[in-house]
C-alpha cells in the first residue's frame, strides 16, 4: 500500500470515531438540553456550544498543526473531546444545564481539530487524487451514522441518570483515534512553509472561487445543521417516539457520507459546478419534502435527501478550496473556510431550536429556503465563468 493509501485509511478510521461521537451527540444533545432547560427557547444550545467551540477553536487548531505538524497536533485536539465527554457526563449526573453547555463547547475543540482529517488527506495527496482522498476521508463518517445513534439507543438509559452513560460511551472511541493517528505518516511541515506566512489572508480571499468555495461549504453545512437539530425534536412533538428520531439521523448521517465513494470520480468527471449544481437541487427535494408532512417516512426522506445534498457541497466546496492557496498558506486558508463553516453553524443550531420550539417545523424548513437560493446563484456565477472548475479538477 502507497503512503498516500495508509494515511487516507486511517483518516478514514479516525473520521469514522469522529463521526460516530458526533452523530451520537446529534441524536441526544438537543434532547438532553431540553431536559435540563430552565427555557425550552434555549434547548439545543448545548449544540450552539459545541459548534461555539469549534469557530473559536478552529483557527489556532489549524495554525497549531502548522507549528508542530498533523499527526501531533490531530492527536492532541482528541484530549479536548476526552475531557468534554467527561464533563457533559457529570453535568447530567449533576443536573447542570450550564455544565452542559460548557462540557460541549469543551468538546467543539476536538470537533475542529477533527475536520482537518480531509485536510490532512488532501495536503499529502496528488492534484489529481485530491478529490477521491477528499471524498474517502469523508466515507468514513458513514460508519458514524451506522454506530451513533445505536450506540445512544444502547447507552442512552445505561445509568440511573439519563444520557449520561451515553456521553461517557464517546471516550472510548476518542481513545481509538489516537491510537489510529500513531500510525499515519505525513511529513512535518518543512522550515520555509513554517516560516512563510504568504499572501495576506484577504488578498486570498478576495479569490472569486475562494467566496464561492466558503460560501458553498458554510452555507451548506449551516442549511443541513438547521434542518438537523430541530428532527429530533420536531419528531418528538409530532408523537414520534426517540428510536424513530434516531433512526432518521442515522439514514441523515448514511446520506451524508455514503456518496463519498463516488463524489470525487464525479468531480473529475464532471467538473465542479455540476455536481454543486446537484447538491443544491437536493436541498430543494429536501425541504420540499418535508414541508408535505410530518409523518417518519416524510422526515427519513427529507433527511436523506438533505445528507446527500450537503455531501456533493462539501466536498465540491473543500476540493475548490483546495485551488486557491499556496502551502505556506494552507494554515490560514483552511483555518478562514473552517471557522465560517463553524460560524455558520452556530447561527444556525441556535436559530434551529427556538424557531422550532416556537413556530414549528414549517417555519425551519421555509426559513432554509432562501440560503439554498444564496448558494444556487453563486454557483451558477461560477459556472459561468468558462467553467474552471472542471479543468482544474
Amino acid at each position: 500500500m502507497t503512503s498516500t493509501g495508509r494515511n487516507v485509511g486511517l483518516l478514514a478510521a479516525c473520521q469514522a470515531m469522529l463521526f460516530t461521537n458526533n452523530t451520537t451527540l446529534v441524536a441526544i444533545n438537543g434532547l438532553a438540553g431540553l431536559a435540563l432547560t430552565p427555557v425550552k427557547a434555549l434547548a439545543t444550545l448545548p449544540v450552539t456550544c459545541w459548534i461555539l467551540g469549534g469557530a473559536i477553536a478552529t483557527m489556532p487548531a489549524s495554525l497549531h498543526m502548522k507549528r508542530v505538524g498533523r499527526q501531533r497536533g490531530l492527536t492532541q485536539g482528541v484530549y479536548w473531546g476526552i475531557a468534554g465527554a467527561l464533563a457533559c457526563g457529570g453535568a447530567m449526573w449533576l443536573q447542570s444545564f450550564w455544565l452542559l453547555c460548557f462540557g460541549t463547547l469543551i468538546w467543539g475543540v476536538f470537533n475542529a481539530y477533527g475536520q482537518y482529517y480531509r485536510f490532512a488527506a488532501a495536503d499529502a495527496a496528488s492534484a489529481d487524487f485530491r478529490p477521491t482522498a477528499i471524498s474517502l476521508v469523508l466515507a468514513g463518517g458513514l460508519v458514524g451514522g451506522i454506530l451513533g445513534p445505536g450506540v445512544s439507543r444502547w447507552t442512552i438509559d445505561l445509568f440511573d441518570v439519563r444520557f449520561m452513560g451515553s456521553y461517557l460511551s464517546l471516550t472510548g472511541f476518542a481513545l481509538v483515534t489516537v491510537a489510529l493517528l500513531r500510525f499515519i505518516r505525513i511529513p512535518p511541515p518543512a522550515a520555509g512553509e513554517q516560516s512563510s506566512s504568504g499572501r495576506p489572508l484577504l488578498q486570498i480571499a478576495a479569490q472569486p472561487r475562494f467566496i464561492v468555495a466558503v460560501l458553498c461549504g458554510a452555507t451548506s453545512y449551516g442549511v443541513m445543521n438547521f434542518l438537523m437539530t430541530s428532527t429530533p425534536i420536531a419528531m418528538g412533538v409530532c408523537g414520534h417516539p426517540y428510536a424513530d428520531a434516531a433512526f432518521v439521523i442515522s439514514a441523515h448521517v448514511v446520506g451524508m457520507f455514503a456518496p463519498s465513494f463516488v463524489t470525487g470520480s464525479l468531480i473529475r468527471r464532471l467538473g465542479l459546478a455540476p455536481v454543486m449544481l446537484a447538491g443544491v437541487l437536493l436541498n430543494f427535494a429536501s425541504i420540499g419534502t418535508a414541508l408535505s408532512g410530518v409523518s417518519v417516512a416524510q422526515f427519513w426522506w427529507a433527511l436523506v435527501l438533505l445528507g446527500v445534498g450537503w455531501n456533493f457541497l462539501y466536498i465540491s466546496g473543500t476540493t475548490l478550496l483546495t485551488q486557491t492557496y499556496r502551502p505556506e498558506e494552507r494554515a490560514k486558508a483552511q483555518g478562514a473556510n473552517d471557522q465560517a463553516i463553524f460560524a455558520m453553524m452556530a447561527v444556525s443550531s441556535l436559530a434551529s431550536g427556538m424557531t422550532v420550539t416556537t413556530v414549528g417545523w414549517e417555519r425551519v424548513n421555509l426559513f432554509a429556503l432562501p440560503l439554498v437560493a444564496l448558494m444556487a446563484a453563486a454557483i451558477a456565477w461560477f459556472a459561468l465563468q468558462g467553467r474552471p472548475g472542471k479543468a482544474a479538477a
